[in-house]
């Protein structure tokens, strides 16, 4: 069986970073993990092929070869998907998807006509599908609720992408997470108790890469790396011997949950694995709206400390943000400008909070007559899907103003380089290697616009000499978080002009329904 895996497209957003790719002459900033993991699971006596459409189009002759047509999808990548559906079946294949979006909604892929819906986890669902073709069924439907014991993963097929166009490589040690945050997808798709592969596992997975020649960034897509405290340090005292042993050929970034900030023996080991980056989701700076969203790992202890202790420690914290929870005041976007700038995080992402399909959040606001749409998106360029507690109107103007003053050139130069001050340094020896020519051409590019070009020059140049005479260690890293906003200055336009396009159809609709924003809706009993 000849299987063509198809990796749908991505619309522009926070995390596509195009401008910062084309920089260093990439495409994509991470694999599609669930793709090759799912190649890897198949029967090796099949024939596989990939294309990731973020990275070059399916070619002719690729149509032709594939008996099969597997996609995977995210909700954000749902419109391609559903094309990729329909011109699949329109040359005759016949088509298999999966993923976090099927899983949510599949009466929407079932719709655009897929022969066969293989749902929540692969290592279960999976084998059901290839027993399914082996007995010739022509359709089918895989479901379970059973979490699977991901120590069975296989190693996934790394030796399908084309690793020129990824700027990192993905892995995953763990699923689930033990919180309960109402908005969360997470603990709806893998549940709320982590299940880990073994340390082992995750090291073969790092001697395939190393084997295959990959010597850049990886990131542990874990959605709470340390939601197993005890796995993950057993994980960490072996990382940390094997980088050492292969001379930290990779940088590992992650996401993990704010009590992090709390483990500073957990925080050592992975400074001392070479990780740099953590994503936090702090959400918001209002502890009100924490507790009404059920995010009370974010309430133990204040959370300016603890990015101050994780910082500190060596790695370097990028934050999402959100606003529009119910019972949220005015001056919400304000309040999270002024929390970036007291704590400096570069990196923030920014959205407008979304009912994603079968949350606790969106089973709330489904019973109190609220949701607008039954779909969520997580894009940075989409109005709620429900009716919030304050004007909608009010609440897209304060995320725009917020967003725009986030990436404004003279505030993100100042806010990084207060937050590099603070970063502490790096506690292993990696051998220096000679920049490449692309690397020179990126340096040189950021040189130009940032430091001669735009009215930036004269701040560029003093932070950029005092990070080399305060923090000689960080200057490397602080420049390469500087070039990122390349991409959010032009991102700040898309998100104003998408934000006013929708508000624009939102009051239209509203007119075309004859309806206003229910009273009731902002005179909710919060407490109840």
């Amino acid at each position: 069986m000849n299987v063509l895996l198809v990796y749908p497209l991505f619309p522009k957003t926070f995390w596509s970073y195009e401008k910062i790719l084309e920089l260093v002459n990439r495409k994509v900033l991470l694999p599609p993990l669930g793709l090759i993991t799912v190649a890897a699971i198949l029967p090796q006596e099949w024939n596989f092929k990939l294309v990731d459409r973020n990275v070059r189009t399916i070619t002719e002759a690729e149509w032709q070869w594939a008996d099969m047509v597997i996609l995977s999808a995210m909700i954000v990548q749902k419109d391609d998907l559903l094309s990729l559906i329909k011109e699949a079946k329109r040359r005759g294949k016949k088509v298999a998807c999966g993923g976090p979006y099927p899983t949510s909604m599949p009466e929407e892929p079932q719709a655009a006509g897929v022969d066969y819906l293989i749902l929540d986890e692969g290592e279960i669902t999976l084998p059901m599908f290839v027993e399914a073709i082996a007995k010739g069924e022509p359709s089918g439907i895989f479901r379970t609720n059973e979490k699977p014991d991901v120590t069975t993963t296989p190693v996934p097929r790394f030796d399908l992408l084309e690793f020129d166009a990824y700027d990192s490589m993905s892995v995953q040690f763990s699923r689930g997470c033990p919180f309960q945050c109402e908005f969360c997808d997470i603990i709806v798709l893998y549940g709320r108790k982590p299940r880990t592969k073994s340390p082992a596992q995750l090291l073969a997975e790092l001697d395939y890469l190393y084997s295959l020649g990959w010597r850049r960034g990886v990131f542990m897509v874990d959605d709470n790396f340390i939601g197993n405290k005890r796995n993950v340090r057993l994980l960490l005292l072996e990382l940390k011997e094997w980088q050492k042993a292969h001379g930290y050929p990779f940088r590992f970034n992650t996401e993990a949950s704010i009590d992090l900030a709390a483990d500073q023996e957990l925080m050592d080991l992975m400074v001392e694995c070479y990780f740099d980056a953590v994503f936090l989701g702090i959400e918001t700076p209002d502890e009100d709206s924490l507790q009404m969203t059920k995010k009370f790992q974010n309430t133990r202890s204040s959370l300016l400390d603890s990015v101050e202790a994780i910082t500190k420690t060596g790695i370097r914290v990028m934050a999402g943000f959100i606003i529009g929870f119910d019972g949220e005041k005015k001056g919400a976007g304000d309040r999270i400008v002024r929390f970036a700038e007291l704590t400096g995080i570069p990196t923030t992402t920014f959205a407008m909070l979304q009912a994603l399909p079968h949350t606790a959040l969106w089973h709330r606001l489904e019973k109190e007559g609220r949701l607008r749409s039954q779909n969520g998106n997580l894009n940075q360029t989409t109005l709620m899907n429900f009716v919030p507690t304050r004007p909608v109107e009010e609440i897209a103007r304060e995320y725009v103003e917020a967003f725009c003053a986030l990436y404004e050139p003279h505030a993100y130069l100042d806010r990084v380089y207060s937050y590099f001050l603070k970063l502490g340094a790096p506690r292993v020896k990696v051998e220096a290697k000679l920049p490449t020519l692309t690397d020179l051409k990126a340096l040189a590019i950021i040189v130009w616009r940032q430091g001669i070009k735009r009215d930036t020059r004269w701040k560029f140049w003093h932070h950029l000499f005092s990070m080399i005479k305060k923090n000689p260690a960080v200057w490397e890293h602080y420049l390469i978080v500087c070039a990122h906003n390349e991409h959010f200055m032009e991102y700040r336009d898309i998100v104003r002009r998408e934000i006013e396009g929708q508000l624009a159809a939102y009051w239209q609709e509203e007119e075309r329904l004859k309806l206003v924003t229910p009273t009731p809706a902002r005179e909710l009993d919060l407490a109840s």
